[in-house]
Formats: C-alpha cells, structure tokens, sequence
C-alpha cells in the first residue's frame, strides 16, 4: 500500500479511537483559540443553549462550560470518547450544565431552532464542510451562531505534493474565499474568519510523537497500526514542509 496517497478514513476506526483515547483533544487547537472563537458570540445567557458536534473526548467543551453559564451537548459516535467526556465534565463540576451523548453528526437527535450555538473544532470535515453548515442550520434558532474549524488553502497555487495529500485525505479542502462563500450560501452571515496560529498544529504533533512509538510497542505486528503510525508521520513531516500553503481555519457565522 503506498501510505503517501492512504487516508486516514480508510482505517479501522478501533486503530483511531485506540490512538485518541484518553487525549484531551484529538485535532489541532488550544483552550486560547476556543476563548477567542467564544468571544464573537454575543448575547448567550444562562438560558441558552450550546452544541458541540464531534466533540471527541471534550477538550474544547470544558472551554465552553467553565467560560458559560450555558447549557451544553456534546455529541460524538464513539462512546469511548464520550464516557471520557462525562467524566471530566464531573472532574470540572460541571456535570449540571455539560453533558455528552453518543450520536451520528449526520443524523442528530435534536430539535428544529433548540440551539444558540453550534460549535465544532476539528469534526465538521466528516461530514464536509459546505453540507455541515446546510443540515446543521435548521437546529440554530434564528440569529444563533455556528463556529467550526476547517482546514483550509492559504493559495491558489500549491506544490503538487502536498495538492495530492489533502486532496486524498480531505478533497472538500478549499481556499479562504470558496469556505466564505459557502458560508454564506448556506444561510450564514459572516461574523469571523481568521487563521489559527502554527503552535496549534506544532503542539499537536509534538505531542504525537512519543505517543506514536508507544502506540507501535502496543501494536507490535499490527499492520494496519504500523500503517497509520506511518501516515500520522507523514502528515507532520508535510506540515512543517508545507505550512505556508494550508492550516486550519475557524469560521464563524450568525443565522439569517
């Protein structure tokens, strides 16, 4: 198998959700751009609502409910994830407000107009980006906000190199003005668009590394393990080659 051209969605889920397991987040960001993001969402009180789609394990959801007296949803398939998201809701105290629950982004269990605020760091790609933002809209009341981070090309012109990668991984990867107008073509005023600082990704993948090699022991023999370790080094080895032309991207948008 040529690893360069792999995605990461061709393996066995069990192979990411071992990796992510027990991590804080399980993409780039920081607790500092999640307050950042927070602070241009106006007019969220004690009565509002909040949720977080592909929430993970719930890193950026703690942000939410110890900076809101909101009430909040975090929602994510792999239960996993989400026994770990409760308990550290509970670690924080904030069990009475954060709570999370296993479900399928593509078919939520929610109610039309029941939220303020959709949030979503790292997740929304799953279902892509554009379609997200369409049939997760109807569950925003009017004038609610959506935030997501989406990666994203800095340039029209790339090397062909890293084209190829995100072009297998992620093919609904697009520039800053093509993400814009799809925010606005699915019924989205733009509030914010700004592009997440390096460290978020360079913190990322320092953090991998050592994991990576204990993940390997862990695996020993394991071909499909030894595959994804592989691309997971690939991906960072591009990123420090090519970090001038893509990176993460948060948009923010109001109901109109």
């Amino acid at each position: 198998m040529n690893n360069e051209k792999q995605s990461i969605h061709e393996f066995d889920l069990s192979i990411i959700y071992d990796f992510f397991s027990n991590t804080k987040r399980q993409g780039p960001g920081s607790p500092e751009e999640t307050l950042k993001a927070l602070s241009f969402i106006d007019g969220l009180t004690q009565n509002s609502k909040i949720a977080d789609i592909g929430c993970g394990t719930g890193g950026q959801t703690m942000v939410l409910g110890r900076n809101t007296s909101c009430e909040i949803i975090g929602v994510d398939s792999w239960p996993g994830f989400i026994n770990q998201f409760n308990l550290d809701a509970r670690a924080n105290n904030l069990q009475d407000s954060v709570k999370g629950i296993v479900g399928d982004m593509e078919n939520l269990p929610f109610q039309e107009g029941e939220f303020d605020l959709i949030w979503s760091e790292g997740a929304i790609y799953n279902i892509g980006f554009e379609r997200g933002l369409k049939e997760w809209r109807k569950y925003l009341k009017q004038g609610g906000y959506i935030a997501v981070t989406e990666n994203t090309w800095f340039s029209e012109d790339r090397p062909a190199e890293i084209q190829e990668f995100w072009q297998n991984t992620y093919p609904l990867i697009d520039t800053i003005p093509n993400k814009v107008a799809q925010m606005h073509k699915a019924g989205f005023l733009p509030v914010a668009t700004y592009i997440l600082p390096e460290t978020i990704w360079t913190d990322y993948y320092f953090w991998q590394a050592p994991r990576l090699e204990t993940f390997l022991k862990k695996h020993s023999g394991n071909k499909t393990a030894e595959e994804f370790v592989t691309l997971q080094r690939y991906e960072a080895e591009l990123y420090y080659k090519y970090k001038a032309y893509y990176g993460y991207m948060f948009y923010i948008g109001k109901k109109m």
